[in-house]
């Protein structure tokens, strides 16, 4: 495949806010585990929305459920649920980065192993699963999806261990990147975080059940009670209504994403005992201290920058508006759109409030700028509508580097921060200002004071460059690599 047109395969991908790649649900011992895992990736639909599945177990036979699209358009369904019967349970929602929306790549994954039945769902990226992958195809194993999940499989059922647990920990040594699991086997329901804590896992109970999820908003949707975050590095395994902690890796300090905390998570999921709702108007509340200008309003870009427009309102004493209306049911229906319609852009999901933007100094407040284009339009919209001016006030740093642990992020050629100082993005854009967050006011805004530049308390790598894990797979060439993958198309 010419390098041309791998480009225009990464063209599809294009979007102009970071996405996570997946949302994990799994829960022990409840005679409606089916149901509730549904309920949970309801509640995680924020973390993947191109496909969902459902493993169960009922004690003797493993079933399988997988739809593309929406969980509430297929899982809400009685028939459907009926289709998984049994006690446990473990469920996905996907996001595809570079890799094909079809069936096959829809988890959880099943696979009948000698040790017995195992389901799988994963949320993150491995930075070593190409060569991993070429190693094990020159073994003799034969892959059937194009995701690096399937790795992890291939990986557990070559172990020469006995124990299930003893396999899971053999390939873990293996793997590389950024990944929470959640695996069911006849007896056990297992989690794991890899050993920076890059990815999110919590753990929940409801009466005499055990969760595993992505974020505490998806146990609050069932009911159940917050226990704790999964540790970096620690395999969390449920078995007899028991649970066990076992960490196999040496020890050593977390990094989770910053992103979860500027905008993965949704604002009522819990991290480190607070909200994440609240992180982010703190972020907004520190930009005002660092980026205050005179305006008459400030103004959200919906729904993402509303809780830093609210800290940043709140502390700078200016009034705060909906300027900006977002049209929550445009949704999936222009994933497809004539070009006439996609002419249209960000008017298809964002209207401007006129009346009250008119004649009106603006102080705009979004929570990232990636290639910008989108920011953009919107402030031609306002400017349209009857602005006076429009400064734009971004409540994290400049995102110059790209992410390899499981984010839908550009190449560092596609990011706007990358390739243009402060001026030039804010020429590009066409506002009258431009600002950012810095680097210790983030660090400060989550409570964390001065940033530790010899072992950053968070991956952020994001705005620096300094990744947690060295990239591996030739990870700079990676997105285009990686689309030429068997039949052209790679990952979960």
């Amino acid at each position: 495949m010419n390098s041309l047109t791998q480009k225009k395969k990464l063209k599809k991908f294009k979007t102009d806010k970071l996405r996570e790649e997946c949302g994990v649900f799994g829960i022990s011992n409840h005679e409606d585990a089916s149901a509730l895992v549904a309920l949970g990736l309801h509640a995680l639909q924020h973390r993947g929305q191109e496909g969902c599945g459902i493993v169960s177990y009922d004690g003797k036979n493993y079933h399988s459920e997988k739809r593309q699209g929406l969980v509430g358009d297929h899982f809400t369904k009685v028939d459907v649920i009926k289709k998984l019967p049994g006690k446990f349970a473990i469920g996905h929602n996907r996001y595809s980065t570079t890799g094909e929306t079809s069936l096959r790549n829809i988890q959880p994954f099943f696979a009948d192993l000698h040790a017995g039945g195992l389901s799988i769902a994963h949320n993150g990226n491995l930075t070593n699963a190409l060569a991993l992958r070429d190693n094990l195809v020159k073994d003799g194993a034969i892959f059937r999806t194009t995701s690096d999940t399937e790795t992890i499989v291939q990986l557990i059922a070559k172990s020469k261990r006995n124990k299930i647990v003893d396999k899971l920990i053999d390939t873990l040594f293996q793997i590389k990147g950024g990944f929470a699991l959640v695996m069911m086997t006849n007896k056990k329901l297992v989690g794991v975080r890899d050993p920076f804590g890059i990815r999110p896992l919590v753990i929940g109970k409801l009466k005499g059940s055990f969760i595993l999820a992505s974020e505490t908003c998806a146990l609050d949707i069932v009911g159940a009670t917050l226990i704790r975050e999964v540790e970096n590095g620690e395999i969390i395994v449920v078995e007899n209504n028991s649970i066990k902690s076992i960490k196999p890796f040496p020890k050593q300090k977390a990094r989770p994403c910053i992103f979860e905390y500027i905008y993965f998570a949704r604002p009522d999921s819990f991290i480190e005992g607070k909200c994440a709702y609240e992180y982010r108007k703190n972020f907004g509340i520190q930009l005002a201290k660092e980026t205050d200008i005179n305006a008459d309003l400030v103004v959200p870009v919906p729904d993402s920058g509303v809780p830093a427009a609210l800290g940043y309102a709140e502390f700078s004493k200016k009034k705060f508006e909906l300027g900006l209306m977002r049209n929550h049911y445009v949704g999936r229906t222009f994933i497809e759109p004539s070009q006439q319609i996609r002419s249209l852009g960000v008017k298809l999901k964002l209207s401007s409030t006129k009346s009250i933007i008119k004649n009106k100094r603006i102080i705009l407040i979004d929570d990232s700028l990636v290639r910008g284009t989108t920011c953009y339009k919107i402030v031609r919209m306002l400017y349209e509508a009857g602005a006076k001016e429009v400064h734009v006030r971004i409540a994290c740093p400049e995102i110059k580097f790209p992410d390899f642990y499981g984010v839908d992020m550009p190449t560092k050629k596609e990011l706007l921060a990358h390739n243009k100082s402060n001026e030039e993005m804010c020429e590009y854009i066409k506002a009258k200002s431009l600002k950012f967050l810095s680097l210790k006011g983030l660090y400060l805004a989550l409570g964390k004071g001065e940033r530790n530049n010899t072992y950053p308390q968070f991956s952020d790598h994001y705005f620096t460059g300094e990744y947690p894990i060295k990239p591996s797979d030739n990870l700079g060439e990676m997105k285009i690599t990686q689309l030429s993958l068997l039949s052209g198309k790679s990952n979960n």
